[in-house]
């Protein structure tokens, strides 16, 4: 397939959700929801104020003419996102440069950043799958790219963050402009560790000059993190504890964060939380019991996948296939919501490679990646949970909790699936051989090219 044809593509998604996302989020006077936590977290430390504490945080945003809705319910989402600030110190401090600028041109450029890095990366992960399965992947990626109205719409660090990503994969693996690839991948930890923090755990196991280019990385990472902390250390010496204080109250029973099936955040959104612990907390809403079960279920998955790497020989498909687990696995650890699944774009190359084998196990293989995707896109989950956003789960006994299971809380359930099934080939394909292509060895723990 040409390239020109495959930009063209995705240029028509893309514009899909930027036209949508831009057209919801105009017609809102607090549009931007997330984006306005970064702006003006870095606005209040230009005043020399903590932007941890809510109080200080709505003293500036109000000063300087910022909008809090005045209906109860999407006051008290607005009050939980915003003025609650729970962004990193190096997320604030990297995006300071924009905070210089009035709000209109903030936002615009902002914008114009999430999509530029966004179509990028789209078509940096397509170009890293067209040599197995050109149309099957363009087709995926374009399912992606036409469902992410909600980046455009919150403006969260995820587009970027995600996007850097991916552009760093590409740099490492197609073995082209590596200073690059090492600096996205590590702007893309110091906005969203948890998004990006296991791709690089990956490059490090993986040995040889990824493992040099994953420490790289993580050197430019802690300049970027001490440079930060200084920074806000200077006006607000207890951050540490404020930012903790936030992030627990954002987290408790019923808020914003809150994994349980009674989160406010759950009617009725395509912006919900997605992450394992929305699964088990429907049978138990304790975090004491729900985190560590699925700390120990994906952990164990983890340690599997990390073994299986470094016995293995490093090629490229091997890479594939351990991204491919790496992908959704890192949803469901911790706290995500949809915009972070994203990330499921280093997944499809391996969703082409085994397509490309024309057998039973490439179909099975694009049928979970599809389902991955579509579940985790804005439109079909906001249908969804608009639709089901009414059930009061914590009012069903056992057996109707696990019959609707599947219904209420389908992402993270397709996303354990298609994590244990590239961990599954993983195990199952030696690397060495696959569709009778001969792969040669790699030297010094490069990924060789086929």
């Amino acid at each position: 397939m040409p390239r020109r044809t495959a930009l063209i593509w995705l240029f028509i998604a893309m514009a899909i959700s930027a036209a949508w996302g831009y057209g919801i989020e105009a017609k809102d006077a607090e549009g931007l929801v997330d984006f306005r936590a970064i702006y003006f977290g870095a606005r209040v430390v230009f005043d020399h104020h903590n932007p941890y504490k809510p109080s200080e945080f709505l003293q500036v945003y109000r000063a300087e003419g910022g909008k809090v809705p005045p209906e109860p319910g999407r006051n008290r989402l607005f009050l939980r996102s915003v003025p609650s600030c729970v962004n990193l110190p190096t997320t604030l401090f990297l995006v300071a440069p924009l905070a210089m600028l009035p709000w209109g041109a903030a936002s615009a450029v902002w914008l114009i950043l999430i999509g530029a890095s966004f179509g990028l990366a789209a078509f940096l992960a397509w170009d890293l799958a067209r040599e197995h399965a050109p149309r099957v992947s363009l087709f995926l990626i374009c399912i992606l790219l036409a469902n992410s109205e909600v980046l455009f719409t919150l403006g969260n660090t995820a587009g970027i963050a995600v996007s850097l990503a991916v552009v760093a994969v590409w740099c490492f693996f197609r073995e082209r402009m590596i200073w690059a690839g090492t600096l996205c991948l590590a702007v893309s930890l110091a906005l969203k560790p948890h998004d990006s923090g296991l791709v690089w755990l990956y490059l490090l196991v993986m040995g040889g000059a990824l493992r040099k280019r994953a420490l790289y990385t993580a050197m430019v990472t802690a300049l970027l993190a001490v440079s930060a902390v200084l920074w806000i250390s200077h006006v607000a010496p207890s951050w540490d504890r404020d930012l903790r204080t936030n992030l627990a109250a954002t987290s408790a029973r019923g808020d914003i964060s809150d994994p349980g099936p009674d989160s406010i955040s759950r009617a009725g959104s395509a912006d919900i939380i997605i992450d394992l612990q929305t699964v088990v907390s429907i049978f138990r809403d304790e975090p004491e019991v729900y985190n560590p079960a699925v700390w120990g279920m994906c952990g164990g998955l983890l340690i599997l996948l990390v073994v299986k790497t470094m016995r293995s020989r490093p090629t490229r498909e091997n890479a594939w296939y351990a991204l491919a687990v790496v992908a959704p696995l890192t949803m469901l650890i911790t706290y995500h919501r949809p915009y972070d699944a994203k990330l499921l774009l280093i997944a499809i190359p391996a969703c082409a490679l085994l397509w490309a084998e024309g057998r039973l196990i490439g179909r099975i293989a694009l049928l979970l990646t599809s389902l991955a995707i579509l579940l985790t896109s804005d439109i079909p989950l906001g249908l969804l949970s608009f639709i089901t956003g009414t059930l009061k789960l914590s009012e069903m006994s056992l057996g109707a909790r696990l019959l609707s299971m599947i219904v209420v809380r389908p992402a993270p359930l397709i996303l354990l699936a298609m994590s244990i099934f590239y961990l599954w080939v993983c195990f199952a394909r030696s690397g060495l051989d696959v569709a009778a292509r001969k792969v040669a060895p790699c030297e010094e723990g490069e990924i060789a090219h086929a």
